[in-house]
């Protein structure tokens, strides 16, 4: 995939994540890596006026290059993609449920095996650190240790994977997995799967989704 066809992908995903109530505003943000850095969604942008040619190329050290600002949230989505060589892709939102979650400072439980889907037993809340700061990305690798996705305390939530298409994927059922749990609560008490039903289904999911000559 040329340089071209990744700022699109990125424009074409912030619009789905407001089309599919993921996110409102222009307050999530999208990355993507590319050669020695990221391309990353600037800042303050409507996504309906954003182009290819507004998405903003970031280098390892964290030097921006092109004419506007990239997101604020840069420094951790550069973060994630300096230490984790697994993840090419972060999608970062503020869905209504897993931000109310986030709220309250409480993790996403074992209530429904597809918690897996993030890495482990629970959808982990990291701790809240003020946004655009080292010290939030600090939060977030500890967090997304074993972990693909978590929620950001008194913020919203951030997904990786090996493509954006993943990382949209896993966005979305983090979200998902957010409304049902807060449903359950509401009509009475959730039964969390326990830890050795945890533990067959994540070792099941090492293989979920994939498909022989399909990218995934």
């Amino acid at each position: 995939m040329n340089e071209n066809d990744k700022r699109q992908m990125i424009v074409d995903h912030c619009l789905e994540m407001n089309r599919t109530g993921l996110n409102q505003g222009t307050s999530g943000n999208i990355s993507l890596r590319h050669e020695r850095g990221m391309l990353i969604s600037p800042s303050g942008v409507d996504y309906r006026e954003m182009s290819a040619d507004d998405i903003v190329f970031v280098d390892q050290q964290g030097q921006p290059h092109g004419e506007l600002n990239p997101s604020s949230e840069w420094r951790f989505h550069l973060a994630i993609l300096n230490r984790y060589d697994a993840f090419d892709a972060v999608v970062h939102s503020h869905p209504v449920h897993a931000t109310a979650l986030a709220m309250c400072r409480q993790d996403i439980p074992a209530a429904h095996y597809m918690v897996a889907a993030a890495g482990g037993e629970t959808v982990p809340c990291a701790r809240y650190e003020t946004f655009g700061t080292d010290a939030l990305s600090e939060a977030l690798l500890e967090a997304l240790e074993n972990r693909r996705a978590c929620l950001m305390a008194n913020h919203g939530m951030v997904a990786c994977g090996a493509t954006l298409g993943r990382a949209m994927w896993l966005a979305v059922e983090v979200e998902t997995l957010a409304r049902q749990y807060v449903i359950a609560r509401s009509i009475g008490t959730p039964h969390i799967l326990d830890r050795q039903e945890m533990t067959r289904v994540i070792d099941k999911f090492k293989d979920y989704g994939r498909q022989p000559n399909r990218a995934t």
